[in-house]
């Protein structure tokens, strides 16, 4: 991948991050540190209370803010650069007919996977956007 285009994915993505977060996370992170409130480990643990409805649909809106972020970033990347059609195709998601629980139950089998302490030290943006690549990327 060419230097430009990796920083400009680089920014793309914290830039995604950030502005899930802003919609999602309390306004006044710990100084010094990220927002714990929005760790992987903190995400998990609200989609895994499948009985506690509010905890369900902030769940699904988070992740489903965080993939459309992305994606909107793909698409706003790929119409300002001229990205070759297998970078573009490599940084996309291929999510027709994937509903958002199903990208749920993915996230939650991965973050099982993962130690808690890592697992609360990582942005649940760059969680649930590994997990999706991983079970959803273009090929």
């Amino acid at each position: 991948m060419k230097p430009a285009l990796s920083a400009a994915l680089c920014a793309l993505t914290f830039g995604v991050a950030m502005a899930a977060h802003a919609q999602t996370a309390p306004q006044t992170p710990p100084s010094g540190a990220a927002d714990p409130t929005f760790s992987a480990y903190a995400l998990a643990q609200q989609c895994a209370a499948k009985s506690d409805n509010t905890a369900q649909g902030q769940c699904v809106g988070a992740v489903r803010g965080i993939v459309r972020g992305y994606q909107y970033g793909v698409l706003f990347l790929s119409q300002r650069t001229s990205l070759p059609d297998s970078e573009t195709k490599r940084v996309s998601l291929c999510l027709a007919d994937t509903p958002v629980s199903s990208i749920v139950d993915d996230f939650l089998a991965d973050a099982k996977q993962v130690n808690e302490a890592d697992l609360r030290r990582t942005p649940a943006e760059v969680a649930v956007l590994g997990s999706v690549h991983g079970h959803h990327a273009c090929t």
